[in-house]
């Protein structure tokens, strides 16, 4: 059963102040690692390369710049309630997000958390709707050290490119892949051999990356459109619920963050939570020291107002083509990581 998070932390009680939590889990130690699927952040102009017609005033989906900006306000918000959050108490260091459209409306999106000055990384992916992954960082908290995009070779209709970023975090190096992978559109079974396609070249990165330097810290994340147990992440990839598995042969698993929240998801399909947003780690991000996991890392971050009133469903921008107003139709993954000594 997906759990939704209090709403009592948004009444004015100083949780994250109390002496104690600060001592136990001090925040110059902590970074905070986020992924949401935005469904569809658009903004209102035609991009004559790409198919986004739909999202105009004159388009189908007649997308304005007042519903683009209450999508935003719905963005900014669900940032400032996870800050506000005592299981948190701080902004995301890394936004990673897909389906944006350009770096000028993710900027846009970001610049409306003004207690941040979050600075973006965008690529543009030669999906012909248009939509991306990129990120926001909050450049006092992290070094960015560069970007790369790397096509995934496909017959036909491209997908997005997977995208690696690299960051220094306290003089340690972080390595992060963010992928929106094929859709399942149509049929499973015919689609899966796009996202095994995808999930090579993940894999091809990842082992260069480990080749260099066998504890490197890497974070594999995004919209994979399988779950973990489907064979583009288990078999390709090499997703597994383990950790001796990963500690013990490192250079063929990568250890994935939702084992122990089997009952949940990010994504909800036929009265089902599926687990098709993920996030993963190397072997590096396991050992106690330099970059690793946090005490009990990894959430599925949601609050009541995500969700229509009496709904087990995330509460979409569009549903059925017409405009609900909502956040997204999937949920943010959180991913706290510390760096030691």
């Amino acid at each position: 059963m997906q759990k939704k998070h209090s709403l009592l932390f948004l009444l004015p009680l100083l949780f994250i102040s109390h002496p104690l939590l600060l001592k136990a889990n001090p925040p110059e130690a902590q970074r905070l690692i986020m992924w949401w699927n935005l469904e569809n952040l658009f903004d209102t102009h035609d991009d004559p390369s790409t198919n986004d017609s739909d999202f105009t005033p004159s388009g189908k989906l007649h997308w304005t710049e007042k519903k683009l900006k209450l999508k935003q306000m719905r963005i900014a918000f669900v940032l400032s309630a996870i800050e506000k959050h005592p299981a948190y108490g701080r902004f995301p260091d890394i936004v990673a997000v897909c389906e944006v459209e350009n770096n000028a409306v993710l900027k846009a999106t970001m610049d409306r958390v003004r207690q941040v000055d979050y600075q973006t990384i965008h690529h543009n992916s030669p999906d012909i709707r248009g939509i991306d992954v990129a990120l926001a960082y909050n450049p006092k908290t992290l070094i960015p050290t560069g970007m790369k995009a790397y096509r995934v070779p496909l017959e036909g209709r491209p997908t997005r490119d997977i995208v690696v970023a690299g960051f220094k975090v306290d003089e340690h190096q972080l390595h992060l892949l963010l992928n929106h992978w094929p859709s399942r559109a149509f049929d499973t079974r015919w689609t899966e051999k796009k996202r095994i396609a995808a999930a090579t070249v993940a894999r091809a990165i990842t082992d260069s990356l480990l080749h260099s330097n066998p504890q490197a810290d890497i974070i594999i994340m995004g919209d994979f459109n399988d779950e973990p147990g489907d064979r583009s992440l288990k078999k390709t990839l090499g997703s597994s619920f383990n950790r001796q598995h990963v500690l013990r042969k490192p250079t063929k698993y990568l250890y994935n963050c939702w084992n122990g929240h089997e009952d949940e998801g990010s994504y909800r399909y036929r009265g089902h939570w599926e687990q098709i947003d993920q996030m993963l780690v190397s072997v590096g991000m396991l050992e106690n020291r330099g970059l690793r996991l946090d005490d009990e890392p990894f959430s599925c971050f949601s609050i009541s107002p995500m969700f229509r009133k009496n709904s087990k469903y995330p509460w979409r921008t569009y549903e059925s083509g017409q405009y609900s107003g909502g956040f997204s139709d999937h949920l943010p993954l959180l991913l706290k990581v510390r760096t030691d000594p």
